[in-house]
C-alpha cells in the first residue's frame, strides 16, 4: 500500500486529507510541523509527501531543501501561496508539483498518481516512445510518424530534458541550466525561441499542445507519458 505523508499545521486539512486519501486506498501519516515531518521521513517508508509551505517551526521550503539532501521521495507542495516566486523556488529546490489551496481532491489524486508513475521504474531507457514519436537518446535520433525529424544539438538536449521528465513542471531556470549550463537561468526569451522551434518541428500547436504544455510565467511541461 502506498503511504503518503501529509505535512500541514492545520488539523482540519490533515483530517480532510486523511479521510479523502484513505477512501482511495492510501495509507496516511500526518505531521503538523517540519521537525515532525523530517522525523517521519527518517523513520517510516514514505512513498509521497504532501507538504505545506507555511509551517510553524521550519518553513516548508527548508524542509524540502533538507529532504533533498538525502531523499528523492516525490513531493507535492500544497499551499495557499499563489505567487509565482514561491512556486518557482519550490520547484527549483526539488518539488515535483505544486497545488494551490483551496484544492479539489480529484486534482490532488491525479497529481499523486502522476508523481508515482514518474518515481517508478526508470523512464529513460535508450529509446523513448510516445505514441508515434520515438526518441533515440543514444543516437540523438527523433522519428515522428515514421519520418526523421532534423533537430539541432541544442534542440536535442532540450527535447531530452523534457521527455525524460514527463508530466513534471520544468521551470525556465531549470531548463536553461540543464540545457545550456550553470551560467544560465534568466534568459527566458532565449528559451522561448527554442521551444517555438521545437514545437514547429514536432507539429505541436501551443493552443492545443500534444507534446509541450506551457505553464505561464513558470515553465513548460512534457505532456505525454512514455508508452
Amino acid at each position: 500500500m502506498t503511504t503518503i505523508l501529509v505535512v500541514d499545521d492545520e488539523p482540519q486539512i490533515r483530517r480532510a486529507l486523511d479521510v479523502g486519501l484513505r477512501s482511495h486506498g492510501y495509507d496516511v501519516v500526518g505531521a503538523g510541523n517540519g521537525e515532525a515531518a523530517l522525523n517521519n521521513l527518517a523513520n517510516h517508508a514514505i512513498d509521497v509527501v504532501i507538504l505545506d509551505l507555511g509551517l510553524p517551526d521550519i518553513d516548508g521550503s527548508e524542509v524540502l531543501r533538507r529532504l533533498r539532501g538525502w531523499s528523492e521521495v516525490p513531493v507535492i507542495i500544497l499551499s495557499v501561496r499563489a505567487g509565482q516566486d514561491d512556486k518557482i523556488q519550490a520547484l527549483d529546490i526539488g518539488a515535483d508539483d505544486y497545488v494551490e489551496k483551496p484544492f479539489a481532491i480529484g486534482e490532488l489524486l491525479a497529481r499523486i498518481r502522476a508523481v508515482q508513475r514518474r518515481a517508478g521504474p526508470d523512464l529513460s531507457p535508450g529509446v523513448l516512445k510516445f505514441d508515434d514519436l520515438e526518441i533515440d537518446l543514444a543516437r540523438s535520433l527523433v522519428i515522428l510518424a515514421s519520418k526523421k525529424v532534423h533537430l539541432t544539438p541544442t534542440e536535442h538536449r532540450l527535447l531530452e530534458a523534457m521527455a525524460t521528465n514527463p508530466g513534471k513542471l520544468l521551470t525556465h531556470e531549470w531548463l536553461l541550466r540543464r540545457v545550456w549550463g550553470a551560467g544560465y537561468g534568466r534568459e527566458s526569451e532565449y528559451l522561448r525561441v527554442y521551444i517555438r522551434q521545437l514545437r514547429r518541428k514536432l507539429g505541436d500547436e501551443p493552443t492545443r499542445p500534444r507534446w509541450i504544455g506551457t505553464e505561464p510565467g513558470l515553465g513548460y511541461r512534457w505532456m505525454p507519458e512514455p508508452d
